[in-house]
């Protein structure tokens, strides 16, 4: 605890004179430093020399809001108000960022970004809500940050508030030098910042290196990349694992059909494989996924790691996998002309592409190719050469049926308002050095969307099931999104010249659909897709079916994935143990608590990994972009800010103009979409081209600095 909340706690208890402090807290300088700050923050008086808790002022709300400090700044904080941790539905309420207070620096107590604090509201001039930290309830004191010297001394400069150096032990600095990329936790609190200091416990490398400022970031966000000891006995015995014969043969037995994978060319965890027949009403689709839940049993170490990381996480040149490599890429992997035991949706659809019914079996199959998205789509276009067609010649009446199958598909997604959101996604190329050497925008073609559609029905089949059977269940859950939110993307897509009056005053999805596919292909595009993005809820996991609003679906989980995802493992047992007859009100009893807090602790990692896996990829964009400073590019005006424009290369490195290059003046934001000079009225919008130079990067916090060219 700080030494300001225990002056405070010590006068909250019963008044105190300046004597009585100076003997229970023997640093008499510091003491007075922080008795100055109370009074002038009114939290105590000072009255006839007796120090005392200061009575409440009617003008401010003084009932302090327990909350999380978001940020931190030079001068600075902002804190977000926490759940009612009494209100059982508190977690799946949407967060108001609207509630969000600002704290002056002097009002922060030395608070860091990850506590948990109290706050009070207090009187304020600005425009947003001002409030004041009394109490640090929860420290978080490990940090993740870059060394560097600050007058004359090693100092750790936070990634999380870079601002704000803090001092380093002496006794801690063995073998750590300036410039390098740490991970130091607090071993000191003071009342202010820079009362704080930092040991060091580990050294990831140069903050130069992509791969040091990765795991940093990993280290940062709880990804492990060590398995435990006695995870990695349990792997061991699948070593070169084969399937058990027995096992098999009371198996539903698939071997015989043509069933295979299409994944990326350097994909070794292979979830999902397909198998499509032509029959007299439609078609029989088959998604076969591996049976992860027959070898990670419940209750095992194996189980208990993969429930800790809930997901995998991948960056550029590696995976951070949830199960070890023997099951990940070995006996639970579809790898092709081996036996292995899967878990079947078997799906029967119409002529046009309509799902009339649906099963599961636990089954046994053999793929017959590793396919590639690359080459499937070759054969789609007809440019495929003759090795390939060679490669899946058995499969090629499949595909070519599986083709037909998606462009009907594709026609019912559209229909039903399905939102399809460039994201911008890009493949990191690395050196034999591990450093970053290109960057190639992801373009998806037909094989990639086509699998998606297959996976969506496969997952929706199994949604179903969970609410036809009433057991206890993990839903992926996309809610509708926020009226605030919806009024921004309204005065945003407005302001870029839109139509985009809706209906109601949540749209629906075909009227964002509708104005989605008006931007494709236009220098809008990025701009209008980024805007719905975050318009949007994120998707999470509940164990309420509450439907996806971004596929247009009613019924959603995710069943295809459980090698790389926990939530698709627990969907397994719960119909596993259905197929296995067990009775609903034995699943009920057993499981009902733990699939509310199983979805949330998956949604918790879930968001985790997105984190660590964006950051990553920022500064492998920065290393990419570092022997470029000087070279000028040709972007777009991605967004804009009261500090600047972002701009946009092709290859989806994106970068800062800061509002220093543009303009002497001060500039406004308008509408979200224009940065304009009031004086020349000059401006930039988003979707404008703009030639930049490049003036510099940082890889550690994954930044990219321009200027006008």
């Amino acid at each position: 605890m700080s030494l300001r909340a225990d002056v405070l706690r010590e006068i909250e208890r019963r008044p105190r004179q300046l004597r009585d402090l100076k003997s229970k807290f023997r640093d008499e300088k510091k003491l007075i430093a922080v008795l100055g700050y109370l009074v002038s923050d009114g939290l105590i008086s000072l009255e006839n020399g007796v120090y005392r808790k200061a009575k409440p002022q009617p003008a401010a709300d003084m009932a302090p809001v327990r909350c999380m400090v978001t940020k931190v700044a030079k001068n600075f904080g902002f804190v977000s108000p926490l759940p009612d941790p009494n209100d059982p539905q508190a977690d799946s309420k949407p967060q108001d960022r609207s509630l969000d207070l600002f704290v002056p620096g002097r009002f922060l107590m030395g608070a860091m970004p990850g506590d948990v604090v109290e706050v009070v509201r207090t009187p304020s001039q600005r425009s947003s809500d001002e409030g004041k930290v009394v109490r640090v309830l929860e420290e978080n004191n490990q940090l993740v940050g870059v060394v560097a010297a600050v007058d004359g001394r090693l100092c750790l400069l936070p990634d999380r508030c870079p601002k704000l150096p803090i001092p380093i032990k002496k006794s801690s600095l063995t073998g750590v030098q300036e410039g390098d990329k740490v991970a130091a936790e607090i071993v000191q609190r003071g009342s202010m910042h820079r009362d704080h200091r930092v040991c060091v416990d580990y050294c990831f490398g140069s903050a130069e290196s992509a791969r040091a400022c990765t795991q940093a970031i990993l280290y940062s966000n709880g990804v492990e990349s060590e398995f435990p000891d006695q995870v990695k006995k349990e792997a061991s015995r699948y070593d070169n694992a084969s399937v058990d014969l027995k096992e098999a043969d009371s198996r539903l037995d698939l071997r015989d059909k043509v069933i295979f994978t299409i994944d990326g060319a350097d994909t070794k965890d292979i979830d999902d494989a397909i198998s499509l027949e032509k029959t007299a009403t439609g078609y029989l689709l088959g998604v076969h996924i591996a049976d992860v839940s027959h070898y990670v049993k419940e209750d095992s170490f194996l189980d208990e790691e993969a429930y800790a990381r809930g997901t995998s996480v991948y960056t550029a040149g590696a995976v951070i996998p949830m199960l070890p490599r023997q099951l990940s890429n070995g006996i639970c992997s579809l790898n092709p002309q081996v036996d292995r035991l899967c878990f079947s949706c078997l799906m029967e659809l119409d002529e046009g592409g309509r799902l009339q019914n649906y099963r599961f079996a636990k089954a046994v199959m053999r793929s017959r190719v590793k396919g590639v998205y690359a080459e499937i789509n070759a054969i789609f276009d007809g440019c495929a050469d003759q090795s390939i067609l060679e490669k899946y010649a058995q499969c090629l009446p499949s595909l070519e049926l599986m083709r037909k199958l998606y462009d009907q598909l594709a026609a019912r997604r559209k229909e039903r308002g399905c939102m399809d959101i460039e994201t911008g996604e890009a493949k990191i190329l690395l050196d034999e050095a591990g450093r970053a050497c290109d960057i190639k925008k992801v373009e998806r073609g037909v094989a990639e969307q086509m699998i998606e559609e297959f996976m969506l029905l496969a997952n929706t089949s199994a949604a179903k099931m969970g609410q036809r059977e009433k057991i206890p269940f993990v839903y992926r859950v996309h809610e509708l999104p926020d009226p605030e939110r919806v009024e921004k993307l309204h005065d945003a897509l407005t302001g870029m010249g839109l139509n985009a009056k809706f209906a109601e005053q949540i749209p629906t999805q075909k009227e964002l659909a509708k104005l989605l596919d008006e931007s494709r292909g236009t220098p809008m595009e990025r701009a209008v897709h980024i805007n719905v993005l975050r318009s949007m809820a994120k998707a999470k996991y509940l164990s309420e079916p509450k439907g996806h609003y971004g596929l247009a679906l009613a019924d959603y989980t995710h069943f295809t994935s459980p090698i790389r995802r926990y939530p698709d493992l627990i969907v397994h047992r719960m119909l596993s143990a259905v197929l296995a007859g067990a009775e609903k009100k034995e699943l009920e009893g057993r499981y009902s608590d733990y699939v509310v807090s199983a979805a949330a602790h998956c949604s918790e990692r879930e968001v985790a990994a997105m984190t660590s896996e964006r950051d990553s990829d920022d500064c492998y964009k920065a290393e990419y972009m570092q022997d470029k400073i000087g070279q000028e590019f040709e972007g777009v005006i991605s967004s804009v800010t009261n500090f600047g424009v972002y701009v946009e290369l092709d290859n989806t490195v994106e970068g800062l103009v800061h509002v220093s290059h543009l303009s002497d003046n001060e500039l406004m934001v308008i509408n979200n979409i224009s940065l304009v000079d009031p004086l020349s009225q000059k401006s930039w919008r988003i979707g404008d081209h703009m030639k930049v130079k490049l003036i510099g990067v940082s890889i550690s916090a994954g930044n990219v600095d321009f200027a006008p060219a």
